[in-house]
């Protein structure tokens, strides 16, 4: 069920509804909304605590909303961007800036040779790690798949940021891909 306002609800609109229950008998909200916004701030164990969770998340929505319409897939994206960067030990907004070059947050994105989703992953890789039956479309499957490659690369060029993103994307030996992974990181910085 789609809430219909004057004005679009957002996140943060949303967050006040479920804070306050009088709010929120006046107006109709979608209970599976509700439970997966839910969700998605109380799987916060990538966070330090779901205030933090809340906060980060409602921020990013806000800068991702013109990419990613629907709320409960953008939450989903960034929930799972968060997790995938702690786990590999880089930073969101690097992971957040490769995601709005290579896809601009569409997960159903195909380049010309072939690479899928929101990190544009080349298919090849499921058949070299035995897993076929992968699903690049799917948020968590691509955000595993890229965010392990670009950390392994990072760790293959010593460090070397600009080097590793050049590998991930092909272009090894240039600096234009890298140069535009760093302007849409500024974009998701604090």
């Amino acid at each position: 069920m789609v809430i219909n306002l004057p004005v679009r609800l957002t996140t943060t609109l949303l967050l006040l509804l479920l804070s306050w229950p009088s709010l929120a008998a006046t107006q109709e909200v979608d209970p599976q909304l509700r439970e997966a916004l839910k969700q998605a701030f109380a799987q916060s164990s990538s966070f330090e605590d779901r205030f933090a969770a809340e906060v980060w998340l409602t921020d990013m929505s806000g800068r991702t909303k013109r990419y990613v319409s629907n709320e409960l897939e953008r939450i989903e994206i960034l929930r799972t961007v968060h997790a995938e960067a702690q786990r590999v030990e880089l930073p969101v907004s690097l992971l957040l800036g490769v995601i709005h070059t290579e896809s601009r947050f569409n997960r159903f994105a195909v380049s010309v040779v072939g690479a899928q989703g929101l990190m544009q992953v080349m298919p090849f890789w499921k058949k070299e790690i035995g897993r076929n039956d992968d699903n690049l479309t799917n948020i968590q499957t691509n955000l595993r798949y890229g965010a392990t490659i670009l950390k392994y690369y990072l760790d293959r060029s010593k460090g070397n940021l600009t080097e590793a993103l050049a590998r991930y994307n092909g272009s090894y030996g240039k600096v234009w891909y890298p140069e535009k992974v760093y302007r849409n990181q500024r974009r998701y910085e604090d």
